[in-house]
């Protein structure tokens, strides 16, 4: 599985750098060692240092010092893509005539260390997330920062990379690697996860070209899950970008997102993921490839088994080890119900302006369909994307006219058409006072052959106002005044069922949980509604 080489040298490196007096520490600091299957990683002062394990593995070799040098210079250089402030420089460790050793220095060189800017770990994305202060601004911030990095990343057209056959190796590798584990993952459920796998990849085969042709495989980050995403001077930074193998990295940029939206749902953060996921697709606008996503996500819970298994091995402390071994487990489970088929749905919920519409949306996205839930199409967002304008900028007049709404209704639908043609649910959030705009709902679910159900939001007026003066940094433009016109709409028959949303916001998205036309809608999800 492994070749561990240059073990008495290693070993010495990292006693050294476990040594307050090797960073010129003050009395009483300390120096924290983390762990991975392919680093030890020191936490000194104000410094961070990573030094490559002497490893081999069939996707990572760093078993030799050259390779590690290589290695060290080229992690440096991918990671200042997005953390430049981070990423300080690759440092030398030497031993000198006496055998002692030394951070730079001009003896022999022995190892090589990446140098990095030490941050608080409490600013960990994972460590936010086990401490629930991630908040909603957090996560836009997050989505937004990994769509403008995807779109600024190395264009890959090289079969080699991404693509059919890029999959095509990643589930192999896993099943490879899980079968080293028999007593760890039953030699069945590793078999079953492979056959459904590439059975999934057989049905968006042609999909996975064609992203490949069309610029979708890229050099991405390649390890994006929330350990490696810190808050840096009030912003989400994404780091530790692999830069040991290629075909880790050069992928398609929905398969990088997917580790972080695999993440969260281990973690039982949907709501948080369909957030990034939201957001991601509405600034990215990458609709096209969401057919994939399940098997990306599957195989990314996939990788995250085999790299735990190992991990597991690695282990001295036995209840660490002991964690490691069920959390490894659960990845494979998780892996194999990502795969599970579900059939996607139209939900539109309409109303006058402080109804409660996106509120009710957000609430219901999380909890229909498959991981990471449904896309969230709203009409304000999509007004001021058309616009080129920024969400929470109020649009003059000419954002309003006939044709823009029609623009903004035709985007919508558009969007829709795509996610249930990827397989996913979509929950439409716009006012809908006309009676032709709310057909074309039920319309558009008839033609793609799925279950559609629609909300109407009732609220009395001085419910709607207080609603619409206590927003702030919201993309709706609505005030009292464009109020006072809607009160006066005739919305003609209303054949949605209609829901009285004057109250607390929970309950009402239970009660809408609870009109849906078949009770398994909403199988295990809806019991996690007062969790959003």
């Amino acid at each position: 599985m492994t070749a561990e080489v240059e073990s008495a040298d290693q070993a010495a490196v990292a006693e050294f750098l476990a040594r307050p007096e090797s960073h010129g520490l003050a009395p009483g600091e300390t120096v924290e060692r983390i762990d991975t299957h392919g680093a030890m990683v020191f936490l000194a002062g104000a410094r961070v240092y990573k030094v490559k394990r002497a490893v081999r593995f069939p996707y990572m070799d760093f078993s030799t010092l050259e390779l590690r040098r290589s290695a060290c210079e080229r992690e440096i250089a991918l990671n200042r893509r997005t953390a430049p402030a981070l990423y300080l420089g690759v440092v030398t460790v030497t031993r000198g005539k006496g055998g002692t050793l030394h951070l730079g220095g001009s003896g022999e060189i022995i190892e090589y260390a990446v140098e990095m800017q030490r941050f608080e770990q409490a600013s960990l994305f994972d460590r936010m997330a086990q401490s629930s202060s991630l908040s909603d601004d957090h996560l836009d911030q997050l989505a937004g920062a990994i769509a403008e990095f995807h779109a600024a990343a190395e264009i890959s057209h090289d079969a080699a990379f991404g693509g059919r056959d890029g999959m095509a190796w990643v589930i192999e590798e896993n099943y490879q690697e899980h079968q080293q584990f028999p007593g760890l993952f039953p030699p069945e459920a590793a078999a079953a996860l492979d056959q459904s796998g590439h059975a999934a990849l057989a049905a968006v085969s042609k999909l996975l070209e064609a992203r490949r042709r069309d610029g979708f495989v890229r050099h991405c980050h390649g390890d994006l899950h929330l350990r490696n995403i810190c808050l840096l001077d009030g912003k989400p930074t994404l780091f530790d970008t692999i830069e040991f193998n290629d075909a880790l990295a050069v992928i398609d940029t929905l398969y990088d997102l997917a580790f972080l939206l695999m993440d969260f749902e281990h973690r039982n953060m949907r709501p948080a993921a369909n957030r990034v996921f939201n957001r991601y697709l509405g600034a990215s606008g990458d609709f096209a490839g969401l057919a994939a996503l399940p098997l990306f996500m599957s195989a990314r819970a996939g990788v995250r088994a085999k790299t735990g298994a190992v991990q597991a091995e690695a282990l001295d402390d036995q209840t660490a080890a002991y964690e490691a071994r069920s959390e490894a487990r659960a990845y494979l489970g998780l892996a194999a119900n990502l795969l599970a088929v579900e059939k996607p749905r139209l939900i539109a919920v309409g109303g006058l302006s402080g109804s409660g519409k996106t509120t009710l949306a957000r609430r219901l996205a999380p909890l229909i369909g498959h991981a990471p839930g449904a896309l969230h199409i709203r009409s304000d967002v999509i007004r001021k994307h058309l616009f080129d304008w920024h969400e929470t900028t109020p649009l003059g007049p000419e954002g309003y006219t006939p044709d823009a709404n029609r623009r903004v209704y035709g985007e919508m639908a558009r969007q829709a058409k795509a996610g249930l043609a990827g397989g996913y649910a979509v929950v439409m959030d716009a006012v809908f006072a006309k009676q032709a705009e709310r057909a074309e709902m039920a319309e558009l679910a008839a033609e793609a052959g799925v279950p559609f159900t629609g909300f109407w939001l009732d609220a009395p007026a001085h419910c709607l106002r207080e609603r619409i003066t206590g927003r702030h940094n919201d993309a709706s433009d609505a005030t009292p005044a464009i109020l006072r016109q809607q009160l006066d709409y005739d919305l003609g028959e209303m054949a949605w069922q209609r829901l009285d949303s004057s109250g607390d916001a929970e309950q009402i998205a239970v009660r809408a949980a609870g009109m849906f036309s078949s009770p398994h809608d909403l199988p295990d999800n809806a019991n996690k509604i007062n969790k959003i």
